[in-house]
């Protein structure tokens, strides 16, 4: 159980899903979940939030008391596979895998990512993976998928790190967004006049055992941002739900509303979600100590031509709204065009050599057209998927882009990335490899949302737009 850096114990439960039952692995599970339910019941908690986050993104759950954690961890708790084909407004469509009230799936909540919420008092946290009643892995599990792509990564001999940036609005509906500071884009004044707020934000956060390594007031009106250390991609998603919903927490008990959506309002710079990921091998970083571009290995360079690439795709995945594509254009450092950079923030792809002499430790990458939709399981075996692809492939980068695209000669602009929600889904129904990875079940319900989102929104304007989606995330 993680608080105040207690020991957790090792959690052997179903960490490798290949080829591996449900039923074979309960059995391991017993000690574990009985001493987790007597230290939450100690430490005065009564409920468990257990987690996961769909294909439009949102974070939905079921909680059970304490007294029934046992019988969760070793059992799992019933939830319809129909949550998978949820739109962002609740309504549901089908695909050709799921879809319809039939059937059933077990949520087993994962004990080592068990943790007290210091915002929410009497509750704790653990997200789960979803398993089918036969006790097999459901097909569809984000959390199983991001799992299985790390593992895949690693029996090619890589290590993928990996972390979220979290930026949101903080302010009331009143009816119109209202921010909760009115100081100037990454000014002192706004830390002054949300000194408290922030201050319980940081508190939180490190009572559940989550290194913030910077806070810091962003561009729009209301807009924070902070970064966490990085961890293993599983980790990293688990991190981004557990860090977004205690932000949540405490704006809720300060009287103020959040919005982690591409666009809070129409015509403002909005909220990312970038990820930064580094990439090592046997020897190393695969982003220093080598021959090409800014120390890069050649694996290294390999992997960020390979996520170069296939960025139009990885588009549909790391900003699957149309809200999305209000976001994502041109002159508002959100990586509009395809090209890469070292240290470019308009560059999709921006590269990060680290301080002098510190490549080993710090060199990493950022994909910026990755927002707060997201999911995030979803974000991470993506990249998983395609750096394992790509690092023995021998790519080479194009040459970088410096300075702003946009500001380049139309003949000499790289290309835009996709500039509608409709055409990244074309991308992404072409790239073979992810289909592959994600699996026909886990694909075509993920590409059955974001068509019924595009046509939920074909006629709307961008406020909106904006209006229908700003507090859904």
């Amino acid at each position: 159980m993680k608080r105040d850096a207690d020991p957790r114990r090792a959690r052997r439960g179903p960490a490798r899903i290949t080829g591996m039952n449900r039923r074979a692995t309960a059995e391991q599970d017993h000690a574990q979940a009985r001493d987790a339910a007597g230290v939450l019941a100690a430490e005065g908690v009564h409920a468990v939030a257990m987690t996961w986050v769909d294909n439009a993104g949102i974070t939905r759950v079921k909680s059970v008391p304490v007294s029934r954690l046992f019988d969760a961890a070793v059992e799992g708790v019933g939830m319809s596979p129909v949550f998978d084909v949820f739109l962002v407004d609740d309504s549901v469509t089908t695909s050709a895998h799921i879809g319809g009230p039939t059937g059933d799936l077990r949520l087993f909540p994962d004990l080592e990512r068990l943790t007290v919420l210091a915002a929410q008092p009497g509750w704790a946290w653990a997200p789960v993976d979803r398993w089918t009643q036969d006790g097999e892995p459901y097909r569809a599990c984000q959390r199983l998928f991001a799992r299985a792509m790390a593992e895949r990564a690693a029996a090619a001999g890589l290590t993928l790190r990996m972390a979220f940036e979290v930026e949101w609005f903080a302010g009331a509906d009143d009816p119109a967004p209202r921010p909760a500071s009115t100081g100037p884009a990454y000014g002192m004044t706004r830390v002054v006049e949300l000194s408290s707020y922030a201050v319980d934000v940081l508190e939180a956060l490190a009572a559940q055992g989550v290194t913030v390594e910077q806070f810091h007031p962003e561009y729009s009106p209301g807009q924070l941002e902070l970064s966490v250390a990085a961890a293993d991609p599983v980790a990293a998603a688990d991190l981004n739900v557990l860090v977004r919903q205690t932000i949540r927490a405490v704006s809720a008990r300060h009287g103020l509303r959040v919005s982690f959506a591409p666009v809070v309002s129409a015509g403002q710079v909005g909220n990312g979600s970038h990820l930064h990921f580094s990439v090592r091998d046997g020897q190393g970083n695969l982003f220093a100590g080598g021959p090409g571009p800014y120390g890069m290995t050649q694996r290294g360079e390999s992997v960020l031509a390979g996520v170069l690439d296939r960025l139009p795709a990885l588009c549909a995945v790391g900003a699957p709204s149309v809200a999305s594509y209000l976001r994502l254009v041109p002159q508002r450092w959100a990586g509009a065009f395809q090209c890469w950079g070292h240290e470019n923030r308009e560059a999709a792809l921006r590269f990060v050599a680290g301080p002098p002499g510190a490549g080993e430790r710090f060199a990493n990458a950022e994909l910026k057209a990755c927002d707060g939709a997201a999911n995030p399981y979803l974000v991470v075996g993506a990249v998983c998927a395609i750096a394992t692809d790509s690092a023995g492939a021998d790519l080479r980068l194009p040459p970088e882009v410096r300075g702003d695209p946009a500001s380049l000669d139309p003949g000499d602009r790289p290309p835009r990335l996709p500039a509608t929600l409709p055409e990244a889904i074309d991308r992404l129904r072409a790239d073979a490899g992810l289909r592959d990875a994600m699996g026909d079940a886990l694909f075509e319900a993920f590409l059955a949302v974001r068509r019924g989102e595009a046509e939920l929104f074909a006629d709307r304007e961008p406020d909106d737009v904006v209006a229908a989606t700003r507090w859904r995330y």
